[in-house]
Parts: C-alpha cells; sequence; structure tokens
C-alpha cells in the first residue's frame, strides 16, 4: 500500500493501536525538547517518579523564554534545569544559546525520528522529515522516562504546492494563506504534510516557518519530506552522515487535500487578535506604527534576518519605529556579523536584543498601549505581548521592514527599490560552545539538584470521585487560548516552578476575581466554547486551576493538547453532545455528576444535571487508559501506580 510521509513516520514508529483516524495509537519517541518555561515542572516530574536516567536517544533542555534576570527567580530556575540536566543526561543549551526549534533543528534534527516536545512550536522540525509533536510537560517527562505517547490517530491532511513564490512574498505568507482558508482550528485531529513541486522552491528553513505556525491551525504536527533540501541543510551544519530519504510513495493519499499556487501569493497579515485573521497586507497600507520585530521560532532562518539587512542597507528606520531583531541563535548572530548583516541593522537603528523568544512570549520589548506592532512572531492572542490593551499583527520580515522603514504598515512591493536576493548559506557559523553534553552516568548519579526558594514540590491530586455537587465558577466564549487561562509574560513566568505561586494569576485576563473565588469554593467547573485550549502547551493552564479546584471543563470541543493537559491532572473535560445545551449553563449554574465511576467505566456518555432539573448530556472521548489517569489523579500518580 502506498502510503505519505505521515503514514511512514507513524508506522515505524507505532508501539500499539491500529492507524485509522480517532483510534488511540502508542508511539514510540526517539528524542524530547523541553523549554525553560515548561521544563522546571519537567524535571521536577522525573524527580517525582524517581527517574535515574532518561531513556531516549537524545533529550535536550533548552533557557530560551525567561532570560530576563530582574530578580533571583529566573537565574535559580537556570540552575536548577542545569543540575537536572546533569543529573537526569540531558543535553543543556545555556541562556543565550537560542530558540530551541532553531537550535534543535541545526544540532539535533533527524529525518526519520520522532521529537515529542513540552512547547506547542515542536512540529517545527517536521521541516526535516521528522515526526515532531507538542506535549504537555508531564506526557513528556514520561517519554524521557521512555513510556510511549498516546495520541489519537490523526487525519493527513495534504497540501500541495506548485509554483514559486513571487518577489517579496516569502514562506510566513504561505502559512497565513493556509490559516486565511482554514482558520485556527482547520488542522485540528490532522496532521499537515505539503507536498508537490513546490517544494522544490523552498529552502530548509522555509519549511521551518511553515512548520513551526502549523500550531496555529490546532493541527497535531506538520511534515515535510527529507529531500536533497534537507541534504543540504544537514550538510551544511557538519551532519551530512544523518541525512536519510524520507518521501511519500507513487500513488500516495491522503484523507483531506488542497493546494497553493506559489506563484499568485500576495504579502499577508493577521490582525489582532488571532493569527486567523487574515488579510493582505495591501488593505492595511498606510495605518500607523509603533514596533516593526524579526525573529521568534516562526521566523528563524539565516535568510530571515538577512532579507532584513539587505532591505536597510544604507538606510535608516523611521524614527518614530521600534525596530526590534531577536536573532534566533548565538550561531546566527555570528554569522550575520561575519556577512556583514548584523552591521547593517545596527546601522540602520535597529535594537538587537540577545538570542531567544524574548518578546514573541512577552519577556520584554512590549508595545505602547494602544500602538500597532507588527512582528515575524506565530500568535498575536490578547496580552500576549506583555501589554495587556495590545494591537499585535503578524507578517512575514520583508513586511514587517518595509513599514519600520517607511514608519507606517507598508506592502513591500510599493518600495521603490529592487528585490535583495538573499539565500541560506552553505557554510554558516556552528557554534556548540553553549551546548552542554549529558555527564557519564557514573558522574550524573552523583549530581545533587540545585533548588532556589522559588521552587516548590508538585501537589498531589486525589482521583475524581464518584459524585460532584458544584458550581460553574466561569463561563467563556469560543477560541480560548491558554495565555488567557494562564498568561505568560515577565510577571508571570518566573513562578512556573511555584504552583501555589502562578495559581494567583489563573484567568486574571478574563475575569481577575477567579482566583480569589475558586480558593473560596473548592471544587468548580468550567464552561468553554469551542476550540477551549488552544495555543501554547504549558500544562499550567491545567495544573493551576485543578490546584484552585477545578474537576470538569464541559466545552463544546478541546485543543488537542490542553485536552490531554487536563486529564494528565485529574480534570474530566467534557464535550456537549448538543451544542445549544452551552446556553442552558451560565456562571453560578449548579451542576451535579452522580454515579460518574460507572458512567465513566461503561461507555463515552455522562449526564450532568442542572439545579434546574435538566439533564446536560455529555460524552468524554476518553481511552481505558486515561480514565484510569483521571481514577488515579493524575498522569505521575498513575505512574506511580504502575510501577
Amino acid at each position: 500500500m502506498a502510503r505519505n510521509v505521515a503514514q511512514k513516520l507513524i508506522e515505524s514508529h507505532l508501539i500499539d493501536g491500529e492507524m485509522t483516524p480517532g483510534k488511540e495509537v502508542a508511539l514510540r519517541i526517539d528524542q524530547t525538547l523541553t523549554q525553560d518555561a515548561t521544563g522546571t515542572l519537567v524535571m521536577l516530574e522525573l524527580e517525582a517518579m524517581k527517574l535515574d536516567r532518561v531513556k531516549t536517544e537524545i533529550s535536550a533542555q533548552y533557557v530560551d523564554h525567561n532570560l530576563i534576570q530582574e530578580d533571583h527567580k529566573n537565574p535559580d530556575d537556570h540552575l536548577f534545569l542545569q543540575s537536572a540536566c546533569e543529573r537526569f543526561g540531558v543535553y543543556f543549551s545555556r541562556p543565550g544559546n537560542g530558540i530551541s526549534h532553531a537550535v534543535h533543528m541545526e544540532r539535533f534534527g533527524r529525518p526519520g525520528k520522532t521529537l515529542l516536545g513540552s512547547d506547542s512550536h515542536t512540529p517545527a522540525a517536521g521541516s526535516m522529515g521528522m515526526l515532531a509533536i507538542g506535549a504537555g510537560g508531564l506526557e513528556v517527562a514520561m517519554a524521557m522516562a521512555g513510556e510511549p505517547l498516546y495520541t489519537k490517530m490523526p487525519k493527513v491532511f495534504g497540501i500541495k504546492l506548485t509554483g514559486k513564490l513571487p518577489d517579496w512574498v516569502s514562506a510566513k505568507d504561505v502559512v497565513l494563506e493556509m490559516l486565511r482558508r482554514h482558520g485556527v482550528s482547520g488542522g485540528v485531529g490532522k496532521i499537515i504534510e505539503y507536498c508537490g513541486p513546490g517544494l522544490d522552491n523552498l529552502e530548509a528553513m522555509d519549511r521551518h516557518v511553515i512548520a513551526n505556525m502549523g500550531a496555529e491551525l490546532g493541527a497535531t504536527t506538520t511534515v515535510f519530506p527529507a529531500d536533497a533540501e534537507i541534504k543540504r541543510f544537514l550538510k551544511s551544519q557538519g551532519r551530512e552522515d544523518e541525512y536519510e530519504e524520507w518521501v511519500a510513495d507513487d500513488g500516495a493519499e491522503y484523507d483531506e487535500t488542497d493546494e497553493i499556487d506559489l506563484s499568485t501569493l500576495v504579502p499577508l497579515i493577521a490582525k489582532p487578535t488571532s493569527p486567523g485573521n487574515v488579510v493582505t497586507v495591501e488593505e492595511l497600507a498606510g495605518e500607523d506604527l509603533y514596533q516593526a520585530y524579526i525573529g521568534s521560532s516562526a521566523n528563524p532562518g539565516y535568510r530571515d534576518f538577512a532579507m532584513a539587512a539587505e532591505m536597510v542597507r544604507g538606510r535608516q528606520v523611521s524614527q518614530h519605529v521600534s525596530f526590534d531583531v531577536n536573532p534566533s541563535s548565538r550561531a546566527m548572530l555570528q554569522t550575520l556579523a561575519r556577512d556583514d548583516r548584523l552591521g547593517q541593522l545596527i546601522a540602520s537603528g535597529a535594537r538587537i536584543h540577545q538570542a531567544g523568544c524574548n518578546g514573541c512570549i512577552g519577556m520584554g520589548q512590549a508595545p505602547a498601549t494602544g500602538r500597532n506592532s507588527l512582528r515575524t512572531t506565530p500568535r498575536n492572542f490578547p496580552g500576549r505581548s506583555g501589554t495587556k490593551e495590545d494591537s499585535v499583527f503578524l507578517c512575514s520580515p520583508e513586511t514587517a521592514t518595509a513599514s519600520a522603514l517607511m514608519g507606517k504598515i507598508t506592502d513591500p512591493r510599493t518600495l521603490d527599490f529592487d528585490y535583495p536576493k538573499v539565500a541560506n548559506p552553505d557554510d554558516p557559523v556552528v557554534n556548540d560552545h553553549m551546548m552542554e553534553a549529558p555527564l557519564p552516568a557514573n558522574e550524573a548519579s552523583k549530581v545533587e539538584l540545585v533548588k532556589g526558594p522559588n521552587i516548590k514540590s508538585l501537589p498531589d491530586f486525589e482521583g475524581i470521585p464518584d459524585e460532584l455537587d458544584i458550581p460553574v465558577l466561569l463561563k467563556v466564549g469560543d477560541d480560548i487560548s491558554t495565555d488567557e487561562i494562564m498568561r505568560a509574560g515577565a510577571e508571570v513566568l518566573p513562578f512556573r516552578s511555584n504552583i501555589p505561586a502562578i495559581a494567583e494569576f489563573v484567568y486574571d485576563v478574563v475575569d481577575k476575581d477567579y482566583p480569589s473565588r475558586a480558593k473560596d469554593t473548592g471544587n468548580h467547573a468550567i464552561v468553554g466554547g469551542s476550540n477551549y485550549g488552544q495555543g501554547s502547551s504549558r500544562e499550567h493552564a491545567a495544573i493551576a486551576p485543578r490546584y484552585l479546584g477545578l474537576r470538569v471543563v464541559i466545552a463544546k470541543d478541546y485543543a488537542r493538547i490542553h485536552w490531554q493537559n487536563l486529564v494528565n491532572f485529574g480534570v474530566l473535560p467534557l464535550i456537549f453532545e448538543n451544542e445549544s445545551d452551552y446556553d442552558k449553563l451560565e456562571q453560578g449554574s449548579k451542576l451535579k455528576l452522580s454515579g460518574l465511576h460507572k458512567a465513566l467505566e461503561s461507555g463515552d456518555n455522562v449526564s450532568v444535571e442542572t439545579e434546574a432539573g435538566d439533564a446536560i448530556d455529555c460524552r468524554h472521548g476518553l481511552s481505558p487508559r486515561q480514565l484510569e489517569i483521571l481514577q488515579a489523579g493524575g498522569l505521575i500518580n498513575w505512574k506511580r501506580d504502575q510501577d
């Protein structure tokens, strides 16, 4: 039977289950990726499991999110992560070395391998023929302990690319076109696989841009073939011997299909406050601008920065614009400096920041109140930038740079100079000095974990009770993101290893009184709309509400990662059988769930009784293994019981 690339990757790692969409499968994981906003919990989870040493081929921990050191909390956590990497046998990428996704692709990404990461943009590695999936940190910890990943078999959505991108149009516009067509939930339950002759005109890092933002479509992951271009990329990184060809068989079929003629695309832009709110740049041309921002995991390639450098060569950005440049790695900075492109950016008035996520996650570079910010980042959810009343647009480096030069939102095709021809070099600087290799096992076993005063042990949760009489403490609408459930930024993220402290911020951008009400109430429910929990993989958006007493969420449907995170921490995620029942529940409604254990074990249906006597029919869609996890009080308890 002819297979597409996604099917080949899954088949080669299938431990249990059948490759039928919607059925649970268990996949062997070769590599893991953690970053510091999620990795502290992962390491605490490994400690709670009493793990001796990771069992993956490669596990890497990156410090790229929480780089601001305004007090002891972040640097203390960096030391904790470094000691945990030494203890458990994990590569450690030091602060300032670069963004996890870009650095992992350069140093560790390998065609044909599986990668599980506690960051929702882990699928960026799918650009080189990997099966790379984002997950909650607890699932990543389990993979590091040698357990498979359990997930529902996705459909495979084949996107045929033809043609070649016109001047002033780049890879960011391709994924924005996908978002314009399919929205932020168009990839839910699917792997997006790109194929067709247009691939010949996309370099490895172009593919990275597209694969990275497949997360914004809600996709399980994105897959590109490992072909001659990936061989060229690996050769440039001194790793040509790690190349394997992974391409679709002739006659391979897809569950769904679409086609994009690259030659017809124009510069696109996502308006506030959703990556799916896409229009042409031409429609917004002339609007005022405060900030233009280049970089992030969504545009981390050499070409993205070099294009900006060539556009500003011999020119000055507008005095009204903050032109922020976020290098994706230290090696990238060195390459740009070697090629006389870093100097051009500096001369133009650009502000050069350290290599890391920085403003993308609200760690610095926040825009002024109510002023427009154009960013090459993957997300523009409300307040994610660090400014509550932000106005963030997502666009390509060409559009951001053109706008910085002109002082207003500008279609780069209207500039009065020729399009610069820029390509990724075949000889980039390779710098491994800030990547610490794992210690030998005999030395690692002697390492003590370094815990600062902000690091607290994980709370222990009881299993789901047989009966619940609980109020609806909060009702929210469609497309609620994990940034709204548990915001990021410089104020909140330093508490990521302290659940009692970070719980004080749960849902505060939606309802500032929710944390205090939850502490006063105890056990409670939340009602949500469609695509509940979209966005980041951060499990704090599940564990912190659970700490405050959240026991049940009832929603129209869920984003995949958050749905699993709720289960992992003992929260029951229910789905309205009839979406119209959403309107019957309000904040303050009293709910009763009786005989819950028998209901969960006997089938997919759960009836929720309201104070008015109405029966709300729900379903859970959980596997027998997930139900065991709920009854144990979460995945850590379940794993401990298994051992």
